[in-house]
């Protein structure tokens, strides 16, 4: 999980400090691995080794406003929903954390390390295996468009 604290200026002038959290969960990250061929890693990698900078900064987007959520009272639930993410992306707090990502590739493999789930070695060869399999039963039946690949 990754937490932040901010101080921005709001739409009326108002400076402003606040708290903002963002994680993914194991399912969140074996659906985007799933929509990805050769995996999110991979798909990155290419899109990084290919000097894409639109499509960079499309996935840091996507990953900014898919990991942004609020920690419920209890702490037992990461609260996500498009509200919440619309009202997040319709910050000052947003569009500097977006710029930052977008500009500082140390800050944001550091995002992206900390929103990740953290899995044990074990966890994580499931995980592959699971992914091969279903990209194997599913490459005839549903091709991966070449714009995500």
């Amino acid at each position: 999980m990754h937490t932040e604290t901010r101080t921005y200026t709001d739409y009326a002038g108002n400076e402003r400090t606040e708290t903002f959290s963002f994680n993914l969960t194991k399912a969140e990250v074996l659906e985007m691995e799933m929509k990805c061929s050769g995996g999110m890693e991979q798909y990155i990698k290419r899109i990084i080794d290919a000097q894409d900078t639109a499509e960079i900064i499309s996935v840091f987007k996507e990953l900014l406003l898919k990991s942004y959520g609020v920690i419920s009272p209890d702490g037992r639930r990461f609260e996500k929903s498009p509200e919440l993410t619309k009202e997040f992306a319709e910050t000052e707090a947003y569009s500097d954390m977006f710029m930052e990502l977008a500009t500082d590739d140390v800050k944001a493999a550091k995002f992206v390390e900390e929103i990740l789930p953290k899995m044990n070695e074990d966890q994580k060869k499931q995980a592959n295996e699971m992914i091969a399999q279903y990209k194997e039963r599913n490459a005839t039946a549903n091709p991966i468009p070449p714009s995500v690949q």
